[in-house]
């Protein structure tokens, strides 16, 4: 139920913008907590925008939504993201891949390294992405705009 409501105020708000977009499913992200809605356009110009902010503007309102209708219709709260044209995959596996190697440059110089300022959602999938790393710990620094990961070498010694 609460999968189809989430679908069907996607294509609603899709449908107010200029730009076609189709429903291609749903998937469970990898641990199964996070469902994924995919859609594709021939235009992504519009759904996705300039680094992303579009495609967030349009998960932010949509959660919105469906938390709102959460609490009138006594659904579970699901959290979900919208992707289209598997913009946020990429993205998310561009940051894993980007922090592998700060992480491989923080165990040859065995120092800290510090990323760039990145959004909360940002820093979160790199500090769930080293969870299980033994030598390495992850911590964010900074305020506001400027907040930032910080990976730091661990010695196993």
């Amino acid at each position: 139920m609460e999968a189809d409501f989430i679908k069907k105020i996607t294509e609603e708000v899709v449908g107010k913008i200029p730009a076609s977009a189709r429903f291609c499913g749903v998937a469970a992200l990898p641990g199964g907590e996070i469902l994924k809605f995919d859609f594709e356009t021939d235009e992504p110009h519009f759904l996705v925008g300039l680094e992303g902010k579009t495609l967030f503007a349009l998960n932010h309102l949509v959660k919105k939504i469906f938390e709102k209708n959460c609490e009138k219709n006594n659904w579970k709260k699901t959290s979900f993201m919208i992707d289209i044209n598997k913009y946020q995959e990429k993205r998310i596996q561009e940051l894993k891949n980007r922090a592998q190697i700060m992480a491989e440059r923080a165990r040859f110089f065995k120092s800290n390294i510090e990323c760039p300022p990145m959004n909360p959602y940002e820093r979160m999938i790199i500090h769930s992405f080293f969870t299980d790393a033994p030598d390495i710990e992850t911590e964010s620094t900074g305020v506001g705009r400027d907040r930032r990961v910080v990976i730091k070498y661990v010695n196993q010694e």
